[in-house]
């Protein structure tokens, strides 16, 4: 099936969307390789990601992540792998959004490595078009299609990207996701998903350590626990790296349960329910064609960032 056939023509109009401005402290800058169906992000003239979008990936993702110091916050493999680290789980790219049960597809696990006879049941993330790059206020705004294996289109996604930063001490990425029904579309409770990053093995449990906003640590400790936030610190060649996801108060199912794992991915469910935890019942959300669903997260990278800190970001995030 082929995924896309129409809209590198439309991307072609933005081959040049490069400016700069400042951005709480940080001088964003955006440039576009249509070439390599990619836009970097540069922040103060240092490299911080990129929106990937070919034709090899079942969704787009922003792959690598790097802190101000040049340090990787994701795992390489699959796209490029790097010494010792797991190859398990190739869906697992980056910084990415989707989710394992939309009208029973699983647009979550679909990779290369699924089995052609077997793709019927997994959907895809097409990307149509850029509405909108405009650096001065570290916006990118994307229009995307969740479609099943036959091509017809369940979900429209609109989705604003806004990258900021703080001198060369933190990065911010937020994301607003909307979902609007192209057909009637039902989510219903699922552990896969939502807003999810596999990280580099520096970050690992053993080296590693994820808590949340009442104190529970480990993948133990705060693992399908329904938190406002989680982070995961660790020493990255003798710098000390705090990652943060941040659930917005407005979202559906606040606060969401995180998928939070020892070996490395890291996200935050608001559609998990019962099947991350019992106790919290069944998830079933309909959507009748033209309605939609919207969900706004953060992702925060630091240094030795405390409780206080977080919580201060995280207050100041839900005024928003």
């Amino acid at each position: 099936m082929n995924k896309k056939s129409v809209f590198y023509i439309v991307l072609s109009l933005w081959i040049v969307f490069s400016g700069c401005s400042t951005t709480r402290n940080a001088i964003v800058t955006f440039k576009h390789d249509t070439e390599n169906y990619k836009i970097d992000i540069i922040l103060n003239d240092l490299y911080f990601t990129s929106l990937i979008y070919s034709d090899t990936l079942e969704k787009p993702c922003l792959f690598p992540i790097k802190t101000p110091s040049g340090k990787f916050i994701t795992r390489g493999y699959p796209l490029e792998p790097r010494p010792f680290e797991r190859t398990d789980h190739p869906h697992h790219v980056g910084l990415w959004f989707n989710f394992g049960n939309v009208n029973g597809i699983d647009f979550w696990n679909n990779s290369s490595a699924i089995a052609p006879d077997k793709k019927i049941h997994y959907g895809s993330v097409l990307l149509d078009t850029i509405l909108l790059a405009d650096p001065t206020k570290g916006k990118l705004k994307t229009l995307s299609s969740w479609i099943n294996f036959q091509g017809d289109t369940l979900l429209s996604e609109e989705t604003t990207y806004i990258f900021s930063g703080i001198k060369n001490e933190y990065r911010f990425i937020e994301r607003k996701t909307r979902l609007t029904a192209m057909q009637e579309v039902t989510l219903r409770s699922n552990k896969e998903g939502l807003i999810a990053l596999r990280v580099d093995k520096s970050f690992e449990e053993g080296n590693g350590t994820y808590r949340n906003r009442q104190g529970a640590t480990g993948e133990a400790g705060v693992w399908g626990k329904r938190t406002p936030w989680v982070a995961l610190r660790a020493d990255k060649e003798g710098e000390i790296i705090t990652i943060v996801i941040l659930d917005h108060a407005q979202n559906p199912n606040y606060p969401g349960w995180p998928h939070a794992r020892g070996y490395g991915l890291f996200s935050m469910n608001n559609l998990a329910g019962e099947a991350m935890d019992k106790s919290s019942g069944p998830i079933e959300i309909k959507l009748q064609p033209g309605e939609n669903i919207t969900f706004t997260h953060k992702l925060i990278i630091g240094g030795d960032m405390s409780d206080e800190e977080i919580n201060s970001m995280m207050h100041q995030f839900n005024r928003q």
